[in-house]
């Protein structure tokens, strides 16, 4: 009698089972009629404009002189969009040191804030703040500060630079400075980020 009880009991759960998956069939075919709908709401809201990432190209630079202080002289670039249209810049610049006969020179661009420099520009505090996204339009400016050390250490000469290129964007802005740039310590050149 109990072998008879466990072979109805089998049998039905076997029914059970058997129906309970055929009917798990119809739901998955209804989920599938919903995904058109997503990827066409997905491809309408994925058609916003962005602005394009600057390029030097578009702009032209001065060399603002600063001053010095124990050795340390302290200057700024200004980079204004000369172009219609907008672009974003984030970051540090890349410089590059000519000489008067336009020989690139030896320079080792230090980026401020970092961990590996405990630098701080004395003004403004931009300077000194991680790089923000800045948005330009034609005649907009962007700025960026720089610092170098005067002093030459040992027989070492410092270098001697009539013009700065500042590179970003796959392009170069030449800025003449008054007077020459002379880091030492191989060149370095403590920058901040764009500002």
């Amino acid at each position: 009698m109990r072998r008879g009880l466990i072979a109805v009991a089998i049998v039905v759960a076997f029914v059970a089972i058997f129906t309970l998956s055929r009917h798990s069939v119809p739901s998955s075919t209804t989920t599938t009629t919903t995904a058109p709908k997503s990827t066409t709401t997905t491809s309408s809201t994925s058609t916003t404009l962005a602005s394009a990432t600057c390029v030097a190209s578009d702009f032209t630079g001065a060399y603002n002189e600063g001053e010095g202080a124990a050795g340390t002289i302290y200057a700024s670039v200004t980079l204004t969009k000369a172009t219609a249209g907008t672009c974003t810049l984030k970051g540090w610049p890349v410089v590059t040191l000519q000489d008067r006969l336009g020989a690139v020179l030896k320079s080792n661009g230090v980026d401020v804030p970092s961990v590996a420099s405990g630098f701080q520009f004395p003004t403004p505090s931009q300077a000194n703040a991680a790089p923000k996204t800045l948005t330009l339009s034609m005649n907009q400016t962007a700025n960026f500060s720089l610092a170098y050390s005067d002093v030459p250490s040992g027989t070492t000469a410092c270098e001697s630079a009539v013009t700065v290129t500042v590179q970003f964007g796959g392009a170069g802005v030449p800025v003449t400075p008054a007077y020459a740039v002379q880091p030492c310590n191989n060149g370095q050149i403590w920058l901040s980020p764009f500002y």
